[in-house]
């Protein structure tokens, strides 16, 4: 008489899990570990292919379409997260989904927020335009512990210019995390002649200083390493002939965001 036959071992039911009831995947275009420019510490990052934007500075026009990532399981990303969590620890690290736009692939996004916060015990960044915030969940915030929020400029007509979206979405996912609680780092890209006007700064520090859950500024100056990428996509990089901004007017823009009681850097 044989014995009874031995169940498969259940995996661990997690939000996006339970609602795909199948293992969660996605276009992740690549991975990397970096330091202090995502999110506190050293972190383990996971770039997910595909953006609604379309932003005329972008140094990764390389993960603008879903097509130019590579089809890959929530398993396999946590996998090789887990072979830096003591360093990432030591560090005082975490893990950071960025893209791309990470709000397209809501699913794999609150995934991995999730394991990586659960299963890895890392603290965990969400890097992201906020033009698809209303995609995410409350559970996927509950994961969130910080959000890199991109401002890329306060005046609207501006902001179409340079993404060819509206900016509304934005703010309005900028107010949700306000009511939240949730920790946020604005980041803004200052590009001379485009997004530098005094009352495009000015307008960016007033409404980031209102919300009263913006931990820290990223004033980053504009610059032209992603241009090769453009001509070897066969794309017109309008801003090739705009110069960087100088440290003066980087520390300007920086003070402009102080002078509002922000931390700037």
């Amino acid at each position: 008489m044989t014995g009874a036959a031995v169940p498969p071992a259940t995996p661990a039911v997690t939000p996006a899990g339970a609602a795909t009831r199948r293992a969660v995947t996605g276009m992740l275009h690549s991975w990397d570990l970096s330091t202090g420019v995502d999110g506190p510490g050293t972190r383990f990052v996971a770039f997910l292919a595909g953006c609604p934007l379309r932003c005329l500075y972008c140094h990764n026009p390389d993960t603008w379409h879903m097509r130019d990532g590579r089809r890959t399981s929530a398993d396999e990303i946590v996998r090789e997260a887990a072979k830096y969590t003591r360093f990432i620890h030591t560090a005082g690290g975490g893990a950071t989904i960025s893209g791309g736009e990470p709000l397209l692939q809501p699913v794999l996004t609150g995934e991995l927020l999730h394991r990586f916060k659960t299963e890895l015990g890392l603290h965990t960044a969400l890097d992201t335009s906020g033009y698809l915030g209303d995609r995410a969940t409350d559970a996927l915030l509950a994961d969130t512990d910080l959000v890199l929020l991109d401002i890329k400029s306060w005046d609207r007509t501006l902001y179409h210019h340079l993404t060819g979206r509206k900016l509304a979405p934005t703010l309005d996912f900028a107010r949700r995390l306000a009511d939240l609680g949730k920790e946020v780092w604005v980041r803004f890209v200052l590009v001379p002649h485009l997004t530098d006007a005094a009352e495009n700064v000015e307008g960016i520090a007033a409404f980031a200083a209102s919300l009263g859950n913006v931990g820290r500024v990223d004033v980053l100056p504009f610059h032209r390493l992603g241009a090769a990428k453009w001509r070897a996509l066969g794309l017109d990089f309008t801003l090739a002939d705009t110069p960087a901004p100088t440290a003066d007017q980087t520390a300007a823009a920086r003070a402009v965001f102080t002078a509002h009681g922000l931390h700037a850097v």
